[in-house]
Order: C-alpha cells, then structure tokens, then sequence
C-alpha cells in the first residue's frame, strides 16, 4: 500500500476572456499571444466569486469521484497564490463549506509549483499512517492580481481550481517525488506590496505594487532547463527513464516552454498534456485541471506511468512520478 489519488475535481468560470477582447484592452493581438504562449482563452471568475468557492466545487467533486463523504476527511491541504483573506487559510474556508467537519486545514504558497508541493505534503502524511484521506486543491483567481494595464503579463494568466483526494491504494500510487526552491529568485515572479515589507499604502496602490510583476525572459530560461531537470531526477529515483513514461502533465504557463522542455527530454507530443489554449496559466490550478481532463479524456489508464512537474514564484519546481491507479 501507498499513497495514490483516489478522486479527481476541477472547475473553471463560465466566463471567457478571448484574444481578442485583450485586443480591445491593451496593445496586442491575437496572433502575438498566440505564437508567443500558445493562449487563445482564458477563464475569469465573477467579480463576487474568492478562490474558496473555486476550490469548493472542485473539492466536491473530487470527494464524490473518491466515493468518500466529507466527513471522512482528514486534513485539507490548499495551494494558492490568491487567498481569499491574509488570515485564516482558504483551506479552512473549504473545510467549512465542504462541511469536511473532522479536518484538519491549513494552505501553503509555492507560487504555480504549489499543487506539487501540496500533493507531495499529502502522500507524506498517508504514507506515515497519520491520516487517512487527504483533499488537496490548487485553486486561484489571477484576474484580481492581474494588471489589465500590463500587456506582457495580462494576456498569460487565468483563474480555476483543481483537487485530488490522496488515500492508500493497493497497486502503484505516487512512487517518487522531488520538491526544490532558489530563493535568490525571488524578484523573477511576484507581488511587491501588501505584506509586511511593503504594507498596503496610498502609495503602494498608486505605483500598481499589488500586481504581478515578473522579468519573462529569465523565467523562461529557468523553466525549460528546471522543467527537465526534475522531470530526469524523479525517474531516476525510480530507475526510469523519459521513455518509459505514459503522460507528462506540466505546469501549463507558455507552450513554447512545455514544447522546448519535452523535446530535450526527447518525449513525444503525444506523451504530453497541454490544455494551455484554452485555460492560460492558472497558477497553481493548472496541473490539476490538466490532470483532470488527461483522466477524462481517458489520456491516462491504470498502470501508466504519469509525471506532473512545474515550476513558480520563489523560485520552487518541482514533480510527483505516479503509477495510475484509478
């Protein structure tokens, strides 16, 4: 017996945000966003709506597809950049309208890596016999961290949420996994104001700090060499190589990146799952939604080998090696 995932979820927003709407708001066009990150669509959730009511209906699904009742959870782990509040966690906003009344809860940032980071914490607990059924979600609404006013990073970015229900299965289940972090990467990706160094101001909101800002070039650099590294290492660790791998479910931020990754690893594009066009990045969202519709696109079957790998804010990468079990 070990850890696997028994149960998948995912949810999107109605709302479609084209290309062509972008065009009508900053200076781009269709076929730039296109050609430079494979984007055609993304979703945007309502005005109204946090990153818990995300999270919540994809957890819901989750649980069912798990044939598990909320109150059998144990713990609920949340991966986000976009709490709904400082304090408490999304994770307990979940819990609470989940009615997962017996959980545990608490979130954790690892900026687009988070739900690799999260699913990797969950398989440690399942594993030492602490808990039972863990619910992970990676969840996010980008659109109200987003500067409509910044071409270069406006166009890249959506919002959705994705989560699995980690329990012990009989055969395969998550084999390996590696995490990592460069901190002195820190200024590539991220949110000047809103914490402690650089509290919420007049000034702060007029100099448009509480938005992401991020040097491009040199995270597309990192990402393709980290995306390979640790898609090599975690087979490694179970003596295996790029060519025995099924599916490779990458961190979906810009398709040139998951194109120039997979090529050095030599794995075909049928290998990979790429739903980018339709979604953009979501953070820490878009590897669990990807996994989802591999699952429900029957990508996956049980017994296949399946690597999810990313990179994000911190810097953090990092991927899960599993041997399919639903």
């Amino acid at each position: 017996m070990r850890p696997g995932i028994i149960g998948l979820g995912s949810y999107v927003p109605e709302r479609v945000l084209t290309n062509q709407d972008l065009e009508k708001m900053v200076e781009t066009s269709d076929e730039w966003i296109r050609e430079r990150t494979g984007i055609s669509f993304r979703r945007i959730a309502d005005e109204d709506m946090a990153t818990s009511d995300l999270a919540a209906k994809a957890a819901r699904e989750a649980i069912e597809m798990a044939g598990v009742k909320p109150e059998d959870l144990d713990l609920i782990i949340g991966a986000t950049v976009t709490p709904d509040m400082m304090f408490p966690s999304t994770a307990c906003i979940v819990q609470h309208e989940i009615k997962a009344t017996r959980a545990a809860a608490f979130d954790l940032s690892a900026g687009c890596t988070g739900f690799i980071y999260a699913l990797t914490v969950a398989a440690q607990f399942v594993a030492s016999g602490m808990y039972r059924n863990v619910l992970v979600f990676g969840a996010e609404i980008l659109s109200k961290i987003v500067d409509w006013q910044d071409r270069n990073t406006c166009v890249l970015f959506g919002d959705g949420a994705g989560a699995a229900v980690v329990s012990a299965v009989e055969s395969g289940g998550i084999l390996e996994s590696i995490l990592g972090a460069d901190g002195g990467g820190k200024d590539l990706l991220f949110i000047p104001a809103g914490g402690s160094k650089e509290p919420a101001s007049f000034e702060t909101v007029k100099g448009r700090k509480h938005f992401i800002k991020m040097n491009g070039n040199e995270v597309f650099k990192f990402a393709v060499k980290i995306m390979e590294e640790s898609t090599r290492k975690v087979l490694e660790k179970a003596n295996l190589t790029p060519q025995d791998v099924d599916l490779v479910v990458p961190h979906q931020a810009n398709v040139r990146i998951i194109e120039a990754a997979t090529r050095r690893l030599n794995i075909s594009k049928e290998k990979v799952m790429v739903n980018i066009d339709r979604y953009g990045n979501m953070s820490a969202a878009s590897i669990p939604v990807a996994l989802y519709e591999a699952y429900k696109a029957r990508k996956i079957k049980k017994g296949d080998k399946v690597v999810l790998v990313g990179f994000g804010a911190g810097l953090t990468w990092g991927a899960n090696l599993i041997e399919w079990s639903l």
